[in-house]
């Protein structure tokens, strides 16, 4: 389903459930045991954070500490660009104290953010500066594929996988949690700076270890690693654009092939999250190795890591091989 299609149906899927959670909401008819994040941050006086998805569960997670209730609107395993809110994620949002989401990612969630009346509303998007991405970063495929920039444009929100921004949008939630439960701002401030430490000394681990590698080009199934790329000076090809399920065309596969002979690509990276298929093809074809470069979209099972800066570690390594980092 490509872009547009899945907007629209997010917006007609939303409007529906927002009616249906009125309609549950006037005969008080939702359970105890609906998993609302409000009830157990409001019985233990805690600060109840509904996050949209892993990256912003784990920013109020290190920051909040054991002073906040967090709850995701997107299980494990679950593509966060396909999600869809149910009635009673809509009314255990209506009930929260703050939520934490990234703008134009998930449509379903902005419009239902949009419609709740959630009074610290902590929009990450805006707490950094987005760029444009599409194909390709780095204006190389151009080289091979006049159609290389055709997604290029469109705002890109992956931004937690460059950890200065990361780290940028990590203050922001540290002031917004200090603002809205002022009586354990000091332990906000000091969770933020401790996770802003981190994420300093992993963007060093990046810079050294990718500073000198054979090769600065990297081939991935979709555009999720725009600001890593342009970040440690590398270029990033996708082959499915921004939209991780959209199917490359003929010419694009050519080109990516053409591309990865003339700059000795050695790697066809795929995610976790989606479908591999593709990218075998092209690696098969094009006589290339597959690994697993993870937009850590959510922690699953098949994820190399149990956590954000694990699975960031684990994708350095991963990069280091395929570029032949010396």
């Amino acid at each position: 389903m490509n872009v547009q299609r899945r907007l629209a149906a997010s917006r007609i899927n939303t409007a529906g459930i927002a009616v249906a959670a009125a309609t549950l909401l006037g005969l008080g008819t939702l359970s105890a045991c609906s998993g609302s994040a409000a009830a157990d941050g409001k019985s233990s006086g805690k600060l109840d954070v509904v996050a949209s998805f892993y990256p912003m569960e784990y920013l109020a997670e290190q920051i909040g500490g054991t002073h906040v209730s967090v709850t995701t609107l997107t299980q494990p395993g679950q593509e966060p660009h396909d999600l869809e809110i149910s009635a009673q994620q809509t009314a255990q949002l209506q009930e929260a104290d703050a939520v934490l989401y990234l703008k134009n990612l998930q449509p379903a969630v902005d419009d239902a953010v949009a419609q709740s009346g959630v009074k610290a509303k902590i929009d990450a998007a805006s707490l950094t500066t987005l760029e444009k991405h599409g194909n390709e970063v780095g204006g190389h495929a151009a080289e091979h594929d006049d159609t290389a920039g055709e997604e290029t444009g469109a705002t890109d929100p992956h931004l937690w996988l460059d950890p200065v921004k990361y780290a940028e949008v990590a203050k922001g939630v540290g002031a917004a949690f200090e603002k809205a439960d002022p009586d354990n701002a000091a332990t906000y401030k000091k969770n933020t700076e401790a996770l802003v430490k981190k994420l300093d000394a992993l963007n060093t681990q990046y810079k050294d270890g990718l500073a000198d590698t054979k090769t600065k080009v990297f081939i991935t199934t979709h555009a999720a690693f725009g600001y890593l790329a342009e970040r440690y000076g590398l270029t990033e090809e996708a082959i499915n654009g921004l939209d991780p399920e959209s199917e490359p065309s003929a010419n694009r596969v050519q080109a990516l092939e053409k591309m990865a002979k003339a700059d000795g690509v050695t790697t066809v990276f795929y995610e976790t999250l989606v479908s591999d298929k593709t990218a075998k093809t092209i690696a098969g074809d094009a006589n290339l190795k597959t690994d697993v470069l993870d937009p850590i979209e959510g922690i699953t099972k098949k994820s190399k890591g149990s956590d954000y800066l694990q699975v960031m570690e684990s994708n350095l390594k991963a990069l280091q091989t395929a570029l032949g980092a010396k």
